[in-house]
């Protein structure tokens, strides 16, 4: 199979940023690609050697993985001799990769499978594109920007991710031109902690809302965001996404 280019089998020093090593987050993230039955990459034999497989099944209690049988019957036994197997996916657009150890061979519902231990980390490669989540309407969290009188004015946070925050409401107190900097704002993310950090005006737009009423949004780019409190806010991606996901219909 040598339609894909083999993988570098360590991560570079700044991808250390994006690294997740709760369990729980683990288990959310592998539950969140097995339900979008994204594909899954196995690397092995110091990456050269690959096959294509999924996750069908994740079992939080025995702290296991199930992956789907490959198509080679050759590869499929040559990565159970493999002791270091990188991972390579997606959620919602995002490249997640992961390093498990040995597989075994299984039977699952009747077919055979591979079975692995969770990983102890997992990263989540958010560069290019990162991925925005919309903050809540009701009690929305806020961003206290400080002004040069010693003032700070607080404004709603449309949507957020690693990269930036979206804000609204703020035209009747300030007036933003794109590329200002403001130092020092504060973001309060509920049962997380606060997250301080220098934002750029990257763009702004007068939108409509549903009503008609007419409000302004302005997108803010992070400078300098530390690793900590980029970590802060993935927990508090994730968080939201997973309460959002647990209300809904199954």
């Amino acid at each position: 199979m040598a339609n894909q280019p083999p993988l570098k089998t360590e991560a570079a020093p700044e991808t250390s940023n994006y690294m997740i090593h709760s369990r729980m987050e683990i288990i959310y993230i592998l539950r969140a690609i097995q339900h979008k039955n994204e594909l899954v990459t196995a690397y092995f034999n110091q990456g050269t050697d690959f096959i294509l497989t999924s996750i069908i099944d994740v079992d939080s209690d025995n702290g296991t993985v199930i992956f789907d049988y490959g198509a080679n019957e050759l590869l499929n036994k040559r990565i159970l001799e493999s002791e270091k197997i990188i991972l390579v996916t997606t959620q919602d657009k995002v490249k997640v990769q992961f390093v498990i150890g040995r597989m075994q061979e299984i039977e699952y519902l009747g077919r055979p499978a591979f079975r692995s231990v969770l990983p102890d980390g997992l990263l989540k490669l958010q560069r290019r594109e990162y991925y925005r989540l919309a903050t809540p309407l009701i009690n929305p969290i806020k961003c206290s920007i400080p002004q040069a009188d010693s003032v700070k004015i607080e404004v709603p946070i449309a949507d957020i991710s690693l990269g930036g925050i979206a804000i609204t409401q703020y035209q009747e107190h300030m007036q933003l031109e794109i590329g200002a900097r403001f130092k020092a704002c504060r973001i309060l993310l509920p049962d997380i902690g606060t997250v301080i950090t220098d934002i750029e005006i990257r763009n702004e737009q007068e939108i409509t809302m549903k009503n008609g009423a007419k409000n302004h949004r302005a997108g803010c780019m992070f400078i300098d965001l530390h690793s900590s409190q980029q970590a802060m806010i993935q927990r508090y991606i994730i968080k939201l996404d997973r309460e959002r996901r647990s209300i809904l219909p199954e």
